[in-house]
Order: C-alpha cells, then structure tokens, then sequence
C-alpha cells in the first residue's frame, strides 16, 4: 500500500468568472475545513499537492496566480489556503487535475496510491478528477464539506456518483483520517 496526498483544488482563486456570486457562498463555508485539513496534512507529514486553473495565465510557476488571487477582493479565501513557498503546485488548464498536467508522474514519484480531493468546484472539477483518479486506479476520498459547488443539487448529485460509480469514499472532514 502506497500513501495517501491531499489535493487542493482550484483555491487559488480571484472569483472573477462566470458562476463566482453561486460559488462564493460555499466557498465561504469550505475554506476552513479545507484549512483544517491541509494543517492536519502538514502536521502529519501528508504530502500537499495543489491543482490549480491557471485562469489563462500560462505560466509555469505558482507566484503570479497567488499574488494576482491575494491582491484580489476574495484574498480573504485564498489567504488560510496558500501554499508554502515549497509546496508542490501543478497549473492545470481544464477540469481535470490529470488532464496534460505532469500529476499522474508526480503521484507516481511520490509513492501515492490514495488522494483526498478538496476544493472546488464540486460539480465540474472535482468531478472529473474523481473519475480521472478511479480510471488511474486509485483510491480516492472526497470529503463532502471540504468541496465547494456552484449548484447544491448538481454537487449531490456529482458526490453519489463519484460514490456509486467511482468507488471514492465521501465522508466528512473528520473522518478522512483516523485520530
């Protein structure tokens, strides 16, 4: 059995697109459970990896898409969830985590066999890397309060299908790891 790495999802964010005044609510309630999670995940040596849209900003470091995210007027969702200035980062340009992104070879490296999803958004994002990690065989955990959605609905509907027909575990925050 390999280890498992917390992934954040599309965090760094500005809120400046299609959808943010539906999703800002729930990111608003997510923010501090993710952040409990990613402390919880650095106290124990977890590794951190984030996935993040590069909102068209082709580059290949993290800096300039924290420090546009940071000067933003949302820098309060984005400040208890910055990565550390070694953190690993992925830029990714679409929905899926591993879709032409260098993630899969990273998790490789790494030794992990079993992701926990948080982030953002439910019905899109976390979504498709469920379905992207069940197709790579992996385990996959998502934790029902540490991921945000635009449609409360569509996000119920996406977390039993990502139950039903991707073997990932959804459970609260508090449960993903044993105390």
């Amino acid at each position: 059995m390999g280890k498992t790495a917390l992934i954040v999802i599309d965090m760094i964010n500005t809120y400046d697109h299609q959808d943010a005044d539906l999703l800002l609510p729930s990111a608003r309630r997510v923010v501090p459970v993710a952040a409990g999670l990613l402390a919880r995940a650095r106290r124990d040596g977890t590794p951190v990896v984030y996935v993040n849209d590069n909102f068209g900003q082709w580059r290949s470091h993290h800096g300039e898409l924290l420090g546009t995210a940071l000067a933003g007027p949302h820098a309060d969702l984005v400040e208890p969830l910055q990565p550390y200035e070694d953190s690993l980062f992925v830029v990714k340009a679409r929905h899926s985590i591993f879709f032409e992104t260098p993630l899969s070879y990273l998790l490789d490296q790494e030794g992990v066999d079993h992701l926990v999803l948080c982030g953002q958004v439910t019905e899109q994002c976390v979504l498709y890397s469920a379905l992207d990690a069940h197709i790579r065989h992996l385990r996959t955990t998502v934790p029902r309060d540490a991921v945000a959605h635009i449609h409360a609905d569509l996000a119920d509907a996406a977390l039993r299908m990502m139950e039903r027909n991707m073997d990932a575990r959804v459970c609260d925050s508090a449960d993903v790891w044993p105390t």
